[in-house]
């Protein structure tokens, strides 16, 4: 990318005006009761600008409100110049989705002009926090994940002509600057500076990758779909089944149909075993109707794209580190960069690219590639 915007740190607490929100909980309030004070309780937040408190409720329930300092902005990296958005993405997107049938949060009041939502309260059952305690669980739960993410594609194959997703998609630009900042995080702010040749030849298999996965059909596709941005709500019927609500969306766009797979099933803050993946791509395909061949295809696209978006996680993670000073990530750099190797490794037999880059990351990352 000739350009990116990237954003601020979050606010400090005690820089925050509370006032929008304490209108918002009053205005849930019946009419006939005294005006609640506002009780709120910072919780954990991820490596955005947003703050997220959940806030007491009359009768004795709960909300979580979300702060976002200027919530018309991607929140992820974009491209100069891409247009801003009229309404919150992520209040856009949150409609789309429940339109298309779609598990997302109830709004429960928006004063998103001050920076303000408030979202129905999903406790703190993510995925990856259920997981940890029912790991017997991953199964079930990792099929109905692939299996919503096909059925939600195929909902959303067709967008409205106006969605801000459509303005926004992996092209060549976003998808190469993703790769070099891995170079510019992952390896050189981490003490490792490519010689002539090695920069020369990654930076020429940099432009391939990008060029062959912009080359792709796009279509939605939600950019972070992992074990932290997954709900576990449930359960919903009488089978027991388990339903998963999506959170942190608002940064949808246009993109290759694997890339939420790979975010899903090479998630950084998660191990499987390659018989695990292989057999939630099989589900997924059955899912979308792949034959043999679409479902070879699909395989191959996995690890091409894991290979791009996994190498900028671990840079990301160097860099919420070093810029937001946020080190809680840095456990993660390692076995990212491995789930890039693994991938390379079954590419590197047919390809010459993948084959170069692995013996790149080799000789440079002898201990984690």
């Amino acid at each position: 990318m000739t350009a990116a915007t990237i954003p601020p740190l979050p606010a400090p607490i005690h820089a925050l005006d509370f006032a929008p929100l304490a209108a918002l909980v009053e205005g849930m309030s019946p009419s006939s009761s005294p005006r609640p004070a506002l009780s709120v309780e910072p919780m954990p937040g991820g490596a955005s600008t947003r703050r997220y408190f959940r806030v007491a409720l009359p009768a004795g329930k709960t909300a979580v409100a979300m702060f976002v300092p200027d919530g018309a902005k991607a929140e992820e990296v974009h491209k100069e110049g891409a247009p801003r958005a009229p309404r919150w993405p992520f209040l856009e997107v949150r409609d789309l989705l429940a339109s298309r049938g779609v598990d997302v949060p109830a709004v429960y009041g928006d004063a998103s002009e001050h920076g303000w939502l408030l979202l129905e309260d999903l406790s703190d059952d993510t995925l990856a926090a259920h997981l940890a305690r029912h790991p017997s669980a991953k199964t079930a739960l990792y099929t109905r994940a692939v299996r919503d993410l096909a059925r939600a594609q195929s909902r959303l194959a067709h967008l409205p002509q106006d969605s801000i997703v459509a303005t926004r998609a992996f092209d060549e630009d976003l998808l190469r600057w993703e790769i070099h900042h891995f170079r510019e995080w992952g390896l050189e702010a981490r003490g490792v500076t490519l010689g002539e040749g090695d920069r020369a030849l990654f930076d020429a298999i940099a432009d391939r990758l990008a060029r062959r996965i912009a080359s792709w059909p796009r279509g939605f596709t939600h950019r972070d779909y992992q074990s932290r941005n997954l709900m576990v709500r449930g359960p919903l019927r009488p089978d027991g089944d388990k339903g998963l609500v999506w959170i942190d969306f608002q940064d949808a766009l246009l993109g290759p149909r694997v890339y939420d797979l790979v975010a899903l099933l090479n998630d950084s803050y998660q191990e499987f075993t390659r018989e695990f993946v292989e057999a939630r791509l099989d589900e997924y395909g059955s899912e979308a109707k792949l034959d043999a061949d679409a479902r070879a295809m699909l395989g191959r696209e996995f690890d091409l794209v894991t290979v791009q978006r996994k190498l900028k996680d671990a840079g990301r993670f160097v860099f919420i580190d070093r810029v937001k000073k946020n080190a809680s990530f840095l456990p993660f750099v390692v076995p990212t960069v491995r789930k890039v190797a693994s991938s390379l490794a079954r590419l590197a037999g047919e390809d010459a690219d993948m084959r170069a880059l692995a013996e790149i990351l080799h000789r440079v990352l002898p201990t984690e590639a």
